[in-house]
């Protein structure tokens, strides 16, 4: 091991450690039980006015998510959910996300219509009464709460799941004692594709741990393949006039982009995975079609028959699981980030300059140019490169799993944010 990634890894165990033995003044029993408390909202509005409205609760018989670092979050996301004890006022437990309602406000569209979007969310059930807040932030890190709700856990109206007849199957186990628990879904299988779902699930498994830095931690990785079936075969295609009866019906042409294939259905989904061991999802979609999608704490989603298959997985993953951001750029993309003047973005693989020590400065020769000139491509590992001539927004790399298909792994610096993800989520020292 070098000196600079002897560097680093003392840097990401210090900061890893830290934030676990703080967290350890709280335990998971003194404020939850073994059981989950699904929260199932619609966010409405439009781009100058928006809303967070509790749709529904729903009691799970278990709790798969985290058990240690429970009031903190190593990422902002776009928004979050924050659970405070009713009696103290004191943070219990954080959840960032992202959600389709705050892409579709980046949209010309929502200047001018109102429109509502399902989403739903896991929080460990509480012992006693307890207020959950709802909050997004803005493109300078505002952060507006925009809804405020009690839970009573003895409410008689906690809707009790119901029992789910949904075949699983576990088909990849882990060895810690909290492990990070993934469900594989099937959406346009029929039962009698089935077999061909739990192939493509398989290799979901495969894809996965051929990368680095999940390989190194792929013994905290429960995964379960979740035979949904559905009516039709294939996806919905909107622009040619599809529209299929499917397990969780998404579709292609999201927000009219052709490759954006998402759903909607966010309760529809959880609905299918009610007492299934799961905290994170992939939606695996029957179909040859390139496309997908990833949203940070909601589902990563791709096609299966696609010859991309194998990287694209692992790229919506990076979004779904560990909120990092595309490190491609099109000029004319719905989706193009911009940078906004003076203001880092959140995800933690690119950079505004604003702020550029709170990314990955210290991973950066000392001899290397910031911003880094693309002549220096395949010269350093890591540096500072244009991602889109004018956008403001860098990149470390342009050898990266989340830049492109052709590159075999993350590079240093999503690596490092997987990784700090993943201890955060099992409270393990790398």
């Amino acid at each position: 091991m070098t000196l600079h990634k002897a560097v680093i890894k003392l840097v990401l165990v210090c900061t890893i450690s830290l934030s676990y033995i703080s967290a350890k003044a709280q335990q998971f029993d003194d404020y939850f039980i073994e059981k989950t408390l699904r929260l199932d909202y619609i966010f409405a509005g439009n781009s100058t006015d928006q809303h967070v409205y509790l749709a529904d609760l729903v009691q799970l018989n278990r709790w798969d998510g985290r058990k240690g670092n429970l009031s903190t979050t190593p990422i902002q996301g776009n928004g979050q959910i924050k659970v405070y004890d009713a009696a103290t006022d004191k943070l219990i437990y954080v959840l960032p996300f992202s959600s389709l309602f705050q892409e579709w406000l980046t949209q010309e569209e929502s200047n001018q219509t109102t429109k509502s979007f399902e989403n739903s969310y896991l929080i460990p059930y509480p012992k006693a009464k307890a207020k959950v807040q709802v909050s997004f932030f803005d493109a300078q890190h505002k952060e507006t709460i925009l809804s405020t709700h009690h839970i009573d856990p003895t409410d008689i109206l906690i809707k009790k799941a119901s029992k789910n007849d949904t075949p699983y199957e576990v088909i990849h186990s882990a060895s810690v004692a909290n492990p990070i628990k993934i469900a594989i879904v099937a959406e346009g299988y029929q039962e009698a594709e089935m077999s061909e779902f739990m192939d493509y699930a398989h290799k979901t498994v495969q894809s996965l741990f051929q990368h680095k830095i999940f390989k190194k931690y792929k013994n905290s990785f429960e995964i379960v393949a979740v035979k949904s079936p559905s009516k039709d075969s294939n996806v919905s295609v909107p622009s040619k006039g599809l529209w299929r009866s499917t397990a969780v019906q998404s579709n292609f042409d999201t927000f009219y982009a052709e490759r954006y294939l998402t759903t909607s259905h966010t309760k529809l989904l959880h609905n299918l995975l009610e007492n299934i061991p799961y905290q994170h999802i992939i939606i695996l979609a029957n179909t040859d079609v390139y496309g997908g999608g990833g949203i940070l704490n909601s589902y990563a989603l791709t096609t299966t028959k696609n010859e991309q298959f194998a990287p694209v997985v692992v790229h919506e993953f990076g979004h779904s699981f560990a909120g990092l951001a595309d490190e491609y750029f099109y000029a004319v993309d719905v989706f193009e980030n911009k940078a906004v003047e003076k203001i880092e973005p959140w995800e933690k693989n690119n950079t505004s300059l604003a702020d550029f020590q709170s990314k990955w400065a210290d991973m950066i020769s000392k001899n290397t140019p910031i911003p880094t000139p693309e002549s220096l491509l395949g010269t350093v590992e890591i540096g500072a490169f244009e991602g889109l001539k004018g956008n403001g927004l860098y990149i470390p790399s342009h050898d990266c799993r989340m830049k492109a298909n052709k590159p075999k792994d993350f590079c240093p610096v999503c690596s490092r944010a997987i990784e700090e993800i993943i201890l955060f989520y099992t409270g393990d020292e790398a």
